[in-house]
């Protein structure tokens, strides 16, 4: 097969498709890669190191989308990248269809078949793709949220640890799943004073084992959650339902409870986001403010640490992207069910029912998407 991988074209956005480990893999395989000039440059792997690994090297974008069978990217295409998919094409990539209208038609009329990151799934009940990108959202949001804090950032002076005399940040975080996990990790590390909040007991018992009593846990009841909120100097809105929009937990009249020059760093942004006030930002402008808390809202946080976020997801995509390459579509989907989740559209139909609730529309059938 041959795999196209462009150069990520969203705001500050360095990860790539493929890091030419992976390469090295498809190529020993057989396959042929197409990889666009530069597109791993910003994050030390140069054309030369594509080279290397077996990769030809496109001169343009545009080559590879009229070429390549399946398409590898890391961030959901643009508007430009919409027009080069083409039928039969297979796209590779996170996408975040259910808050995002305008890229869903846009990938509907292109009648590409679209596999999203986020919605493949693995024998345990988890999102294996997500989960690398997760973990480093989740990381990063304790150090972007003390930061923000900073009175030079326009936070309330307040230091995320403390020190003796003086109590660390209270840190709330809704969603105990892996963002909301690592994040209470790194907060409970740097003696911040950390409160997760979920609605599943299990997760709660076993944050609570994990952590052995340094972190609170508390049933995440809407009471629960304005409390948390309102008493909080950094929120970390950590929730996921798979395939659909945020849940929206953190309303803006409980901003008027806070203490001004207070944290929200909404990771789950890329599904619509989880406080009412919250709206996308880039890394050039990462954050505004709202009655005067700080939102810190990119769509793509693990882009600011570009280099160890795209090994970690080769890591987790590369045996699914060989699995694509060696059978193809539908084969690759029906050998693998938790691969086929990730099916999100097919020949101008959405697939993914919670994304065909976003929109409205009827979901194709998966078993109708994969007999052709």
């Amino acid at each position: 097969m041959l795999i196209g991988v462009p150069r990520e074209v969203k705001n500050h956005e360095y990860r790539v498709g493929l890091v030419p480990a992976s390469v090295r893999e498809l190529t020993s395989r057989g396959h042929r890669v197409l990889v666009e000039t530069g597109a791993g440059a910003g994050i030390g792997f140069p054309d030369a190191a594509y080279a290397g690994a077996g990769a030809a090297i496109a001169a343009n974008a545009a080559q590879i989308f009229a070429t390549a069978e399946l398409v590898v990217k890391v961030k959901e295409p643009q508007p430009a990248e919409w027009a080069q998919l083409r039928p039969g094409q297979i796209l590779f990539t996170y996408l975040h269809l259910a808050p995002d209208p305008e890229q869903t038609r846009g990938l509907l009329e292109s009648r590409c078949t679209a596999i999203a990151y986020e919605t493949v799934t693995s024998a345990e009940g988890g999102l294996p793709l997500l989960a690398p990108m997760s973990e480093v959202a989740g990381r990063m949001a304790v150090q972007v949220g003390a930061h923000c804090l900073e009175k030079e950032s326009g936070g309330a002076g307040i230091l995320l640890s403390g020190v003796p005399g003086v109590p660390g940040a209270r840190v709330a975080i809704l969603g105990g799943g892996v963002v909301g996990s690592n994040a209470a990790r790194i907060a409970a590390g740097m003696r911040a004073r950390v409160t997760v909040l979920d609605r599943s007991l299990r997760v709660l018992d076993g944050l609570d084992r994990e952590f052995g009593g340094n972190v609170a846990t508390l049933f995440a009841t809407a009471e629960a959650v304005e409390q948390a909120v309102t008493e909080a100097d950094l929120v970390i809105g950590a929730v996921l339902v798979p395939g659909a929009a945020a849940p929206r937990l953190v309303t803006r009249a409980m901003l008027q409870g806070m203490r001004p020059g207070s944290v929200l760093v909404d990771v789950a942004i890329d599904q619509g986001g989880c406080f009412e006030t919250s709206r996308p930002t880039t890394h050039a402008e990462p954050t505004f403010v709202v009655d005067g808390i700080i939102h810190y809202c990119v769509t793509n946080m693990p882009g600011a640490v570009a280099r160890t976020s795209a090994v970690a997801l080769n890591n987790a995509t590369l045996p699914f992207v060989v699995q694509l390459a060696e059978l193809g579509f539908p084969r690759a989907l029906s050998a693998n069910p938790h691969l086929a989740q990730g099916l999100n559209l097919h020949a101008g139909r959405i697939v993914h029912p919670a994304v065909a609730a976003a929109m409205g529309a009827e979901p194709l059938p998966l078993a109708a998407a994969l007999a052709g």
